[in-house]
């Protein structure tokens, strides 16, 4: 079953095992080393970001490495792009009205409180 890359990332140990194969191929004991799970829960991760085409498993001998292969993370990103300009025109009109409103206060005189 191909899974989805959305899948993939809304789990922050996974988030962690792509974090650490971005910097280098490590083997799926040395993955495991650095939490606090399980080796077969480890193993299912693995299992579904190779699934979403975000690692892949190499087998060097004896040994299955695991290496980043951050391609899949385009479609993530175009995503929030679409919604980070969205709230980049939304902040941008924002601050045009906070300054009009700043100019307004400027203009008109105030008024003085009776004592």
């Amino acid at each position: 079953m191909r899974r989805d890359v959305f899948q993939a990332i809304a789990d922050p140990t996974r988030r962690e095992i792509i974090n650490l194969l971005a910097h280098q191929k490590m083997n799926l004991n040395a993955v495991a080393e650095n939490f606090p799970v399980s080796r077969p829960a480890i193993s299912k991760h693995i299992k579904i970001l190779t699934e979403c085409g975000l690692i892949i498993i190499e087998q060097q001998g004896r040994e299955r490495y695991c290496a980043a292969k951050l391609d899949q993370l385009n479609e993530v990103s175009a995503w929030i792009n679409q919604y980070k300009q969205l709230w980049e025109a939304k902040f941008d009109s924002l601050e045009v009205y906070l300054g009009q409103l700043q100019a307004k206060k400027k203009r008109s005189p105030r008024k003085k409180t009776a004592k």
